[in-house]
């Protein structure tokens, strides 16, 4: 039985038929041949029909099972190889790859929402809220219309040379506490986020109550660390590439 290596998956390259008397039918021989996922691939490729729709749905399939693009084609080719003994069609490697890649990165995305040690939104999280402010109103009007609330605790940030672990636990629920209270201030659907391990952002509505609301949560901060803390409005620039490096520098610094 000839074979192939790719990565680490080691396939056969045999060529059992359909069961006698049936279309589109998988005879046992095949069955057992067959990759997960792949069998509705194996039946559209006995009854002759157009695999590509059943391609996309066995990328997408792997994807969200955690299956390694590798892994993902190696079975498209052994399942075309058991099959028809060839390596499979180019329309149909496309469609399992597109649709493998699109699954990846909407569960990537997915998962890049919430920080799960503190439960606040991400700074890509915080990006994509603001891109969708500056397409939505435009470049003029965010920064006459929204600001950024910061909110730094003093003290060594987590993850920072010579601090260990149980300092990072202490530091990161203090952080996790300080987005409670931003949550309880600003309750109205905004986006709280975590930017650096020492500082909480808010992605607030500039209005005549905005001042009163920061006031509120430098009070409340106060109230639920030792640790000297800072609140204040950092305004919007005018274009959605220079938000973006703002909340980069506002991480970094």
């Amino acid at each position: 039985m000839g074979r192939f290596e790719l990565g680490s998956f080691v396939l056969g390259a045999r060529r059992p038929t359909a069961g006698p008397g049936t279309r589109g039918a998988l005879s046992p021989d095949v069955q057992v041949g067959l990759p997960r996922r792949f069998e509705a691939v194996a039946e559209a490729l006995v009854s002759g029909s157009d695999a590509t729709s059943a391609c996309a749905v066995a990328g997408r399939d792997l994807a969200m099972d955690g299956s390694s693009l590798e892994e993902t084609m190696a079975g498209l080719r052994q399942t075309w190889q058991v099959v028809r003994g060839q390596d499979p069609a180019y329309d149909a490697l496309s469609a399992l790859l597109v649709a493998w890649s699109e699954a990846a990165m909407s569960y990537f995305h997915t998962l890049s929402c919430e920080d799960p040690m503190t439960g606040l939104a991400t700074r890509a999280h915080v990006r994509s809220r603001l891109g969708d402010l500056y397409r939505r109103h435009g470049a003029g009007d965010v920064d006459a219309g929204w600001a950024l609330v910061v909110c730094e605790l003093a003290g060594d940030a987590p993850g920072a040379d010579g601090v260990d672990h149980g300092t990072r636990l202490a530091a990161t629920l203090r952080l996790s506490r300080v987005g409670e209270a931003a949550r309880t201030v600003f309750a109205a659907g905004e986006t709280v986020g975590r930017l650096a391990p020492h500082r909480v952002v808010v992605v607030a509505s500039r209005n005549d109550r905005l001042g009163t609301r920061v006031r509120l949560l430098r009070s409340l901060v106060t109230g639920l660390t030792d640790d000297p803390a800072r609140v204040w409005i950092e305004g919007l620039p005018r274009t959605e590439l220079a938000a973006s490096q703002l909340l980069d520098e506002l991480a970094r610094s």
